[in-house]
Formats: structure tokens, sequence, C-alpha cells
């Protein structure tokens, strides 16, 4: 039986108050105001005193307006008919839509049980080199987009919903400007991966406990698309927001506040979300990849630093690109041996060369003098940075592994590289001195023609040398010379 009351104790801020008995944690309630119908959610429970934060703000809540309990926690529909909608934090269509009430799931369920688990071993293809060539995602892994604001991460995500070898997405914004949700539902419309997509979207002027939504509603659904046999990818931006949303709340029960303000539980509220990350054994998978954003560009935060210690792995994204230092994929071992057999051979040389070039950089700004290996170095770094790092290029892994090969013979002989023969032998572009017998046979080439060229230089100039001799001295004064010699 749904239990109503009628008398609010307080109202602080977005956080409301009565007294009640029979309510559980995070049960839903339904705040009838003179403005409408509104939830609102279980946050506190302290005896008989009920705290409840309210969807829509408190706005217009006055002491005398009705709560009804409604006896279960947040849930949110699932089906098919998901697939091109948009919602809002509370799982309400912000497209227009009609709203969808069949087979509602309960969401913020626990994390799934691990011998239900496989080992993660198959590898998602993004068509982008810096991800796909050097720390490449994984199906079920956890994955978090270190960046400072103002960085193109939306963007990259945009790319990554739109060209990942996935059956379906999952976007979660949290926080989001109006002009960034339009951004990716026109991004993924114009591309034609809507119709396999679900948005949930909280925007900077949605009601704060809405954010906190977002990742449970995202994940939850992922969840029953996966048992059904899809594999899911859920791109979640931006969860420092979700962690500040976090904060206000805690401040506003008063908690205790840890590091920076955050609350003391921020580690296992991140994990709670991150976890749900699985490659079912007998059906589909969850593979989540969710931005990061760092104040200051300060890898200590709480929220990256807590994140950190959760997720298997990182990619930095500065400057418009994927750091090739500091990104890493720690499952990358497990799917980049199946690729192709040059695959871990490009990824550690070119790194290496491109670690090479940035001290020689350093270098140059300092003025030192460059020598021929330096500018080998120089041009191969820019190459690299082209080629490789720059977010706008589109092509598939072994395309990207041929670039690095065409990038290598381009700057290097490839005994300067260090790679192993049979490799070199299969994968050198042709005409680059691909095998030894080729390039011995260019050297001798060369050899004859500079000999030929050299001993001509030598006439020449030897012949300018005796006429120059016979002007300075007669053979008589060379006599004269070497009988003083004998006689010393």
């Amino acid at each position: 039986m749904k239990k109503v009351y009628n008398r609010i104790l307080s109202v602080i801020g977005n956080v409301i108050t009565v007294r009640a008995e029979g309510v559980s944690y995070e049960e839903l309630a339904e705040v009838t105001t003179s403005r409408g119908k509104t939830l609102a959610q279980v946050i506190k429970i302290d005896q008989d005193i009920v705290s409840l934060q309210v969807f829509a703000g408190s706005k217009g809540v006055s002491t005398e307006d009705e709560v009804r309990f409604l006896g279960h926690p947040m849930q949110v529909a699932y089906s098919e008919n998901m697939l091109g909608r948009i919602f809002d934090g509370s799982g309400q269509p912000r497209d227009k839509g009609p709203a969808l009430t069949e087979n509602m799931i309960e969401i913020a369920g626990p994390s799934v049980n691990p011998a239900k688990r496989i080992i993660p071993d198959r590898m998602i293809r993004t068509n982008i080199p810096m991800i796909d060539v050097f720390n490449s995602l994984v199906v079920s892994q956890k994955l978090p987009i270190f960046s400072v604001s103002g960085e193109p991460y939306n963007e990259l995500l945009a790319r990554i919903a739109l060209q990942a070898e996935v059956d379906m997405i999952i976007l979660g914004g949290i926080g989001l400007k109006f002009d960034e949700y339009m951004y990716f539902r026109d991004e993924l419309e114009k591309g034609g991966a809507l119709n396999r997509s679900v948005f949930f979207v909280h925007t900077a002027s949605d009601p704060v406990v809405e954010g906190l939504m977002v990742p449970d509603l995202s994940l939850a659904v992922a969840e029953r698309f996966a048992l059904d046999g899809k594999d899911v990818l859920v791109l979640l931006t931006d969860m420092t927001n979700y962690a500040d949303a976090l904060k206000e709340i805690a401040i506003t029960m008063e908690q205790v506040p840890s590091n920076r303000g955050y609350p003391g539980d921020l580690y296992s509220q991140l994990a709670a979300r991150y976890e749900k990350a699985v490659d079912f054994d007998d059906a589909g998978s969850i593979t989540v990849l969710a931005v990061t954003t760092m104040p200051g560009d300060d890898v200590t935060h709480p929220v990256p630093d807590n994140t950190g210690y959760i997720t298997e792995g990182q990619f930095y994204l500065r400057n418009g690109r994927i750091e090739p230092f500091g990104s890493l994929s720690r499952l990358k071992q497990q799917v980049n041996d199946k690729t192709r057999k040059d695959h871990r051979a490009i990824m550690d040389g070119m790194i290496q060369l491109y670690a090479q070039y940035q001290e020689t950089e350093e270098k140059r700004s300092m003025g030192f003098r460059m020598t021929d290996w330096d500018r080998k170095l120089l041009k191969y770094g820019k190459l690299f940075e082209d080629r490789m790092m720059n977010l706008k290029v589109n092509v598939p892994l072994e395309e990207a592994l041929d670039n690095g090969w065409k990038t290598l013979a381009e700057c290097f002989t490839h005994d300067e590289t260090g790679f192993r023969t049979e490799l070199v032998k299969e994968f050198w572009p042709k005409g680059e001195g691909k095998t030894e017998k080729k390039s011995e046979g260019e050297t001798e080439k060369k050899s004859d023609g500079e000999t030929k060229r050299k001993s001509e230089g030598e006439t020449e100039k030897q012949d300018d040398g005796v006429g120059k001799e016979q002007k300075k001295e007669t053979p008589k004064k060379k006599e004269k010379k070497t009988t003083k010699k004998e006689k010393k």
C-alpha cells in the first residue's frame, strides 16, 4: 500500500523532510505541489525523519504539500523501442516521443557475479590509430579519458560511438551544455548510428539528483541488452560532474567531508558504476568508456585519483591528441597478438622512436647542434603526429600499421629501426631497401659512382695542386731540401 503524507517538516535547498515509517533508502516518492507533480528520492533516514531530494527542485514546494511514497526505487523501461530515443535523468522522454512504461527494471543493482564473467579477449576496433594500434580497447574493459576542460573529449566520444564495432551504444551525459547535447544527437544522426543508440542526457540546467541517476540508468539498460546477447558500449561524460553532484548532496545532508569536500565514499560510488563492465560467458558484454575532467590538469584531484585505482588504464587527452605517454590499456596484451603479427613490433618500436624524437626536440630548443640522426628523428616525429596521433585520422587497424611502416621507411633505413629481419622482409615498403642483398647492391652501385666522381675530383685537384707547386718552388729547391735532410 502506498503511504501518503501531507505534512512537510522542512525545505532546505532541494531537500525536504517528512516524518514517515516503513520507508526504505533510495525509495521514490511523488510530491504534489501547486505546480504539479514531481519525483523525489529518499537520501537519508534518521529513525522516523526521512529526507528526500526533489528532482525538479524545491521551488514552489510548501509545508502543506502531499508526499506519496511509491514503494520501489528508481525504475526505467527496457525494450527495443528505446533505440534511437533520448531520455532525461529521470528516464522520461526528452525527444517529445511517447513515454515507455513496459518492462520496468530497477536501476543501481549489484555488479555481476565474477563466476559469470570470462577473461576479456576481444578487441573493439575504433579506426583511431592511437587507440587501435597503441592502446587497444577490449570488450568489457572500463577505461576513463582523463582530460581538461576545453579538450575535444565529446568529439572523441562521438567518433568512437560512430566507428566502434559494437552492437549498440548507450550515451550517458551528466551536466552537459545544451549545445553539447545537440552535438551528440546531430553527429550520431548524421553518421547513421542514432538508430542503434540510447541517450540518457542530464543538462546543466536540470536538477542535480537527475545527474546522479544517469550512470545507473545507462548501465541498467546496458546490462539487460547485454543479457540478451548484445555487445554494448557505454559512453559517460563527465564523471567529474557526477562526483560534484555527490558532493553537493553530501554537503546538503551535512555529511563529514573528505578530500576537497568530496564524500568519504567517493571511491565506492565510482567503483559501483565502473564494475558493471562485464563480458558474460553465455551472453553479450558491457564496455565502459567515461570522460573524467581534471580541474587544473591535476591528476591527483580526488576524482581522477580514485578512478585510476578502479579502471584498467586510462587515455590522456592533451592538445587535442591522445598522449602516447601516460595513456595505457592494461588489457591490450590480451588482444594485440591476434590482430597482425607486426602489431606489437610497430606499437613498441614507434613509441620508442617517438620518445627519442621528444628528447631531440628538447635538445633543439636548447640550441644544441643537430646530427643527421637528430634530423631523421625530427622528421619522424612530425610524421608520427600527423599520421598516428591526429584524431582526424580515420583508418582501419591494418592500414594504420601499413602507415607505420611507411613512416619508418621515409625517415630511416631498416637497420636503424631495430625491427626483426622477418618483419622487415614482409612489411617494409617496396623500393625502400627491403632486403640486405638489395641494400648491399645499392651501396656498391653508389660506391662506384662516388669513387668515379671522387677520382675525377681528385685528379682535378691534383692538377691544380701541381700547378701551384710548380709556381711556388722549382725542382732545384726540392733537391736542396733533400740534401739538407740527408746531411742531417
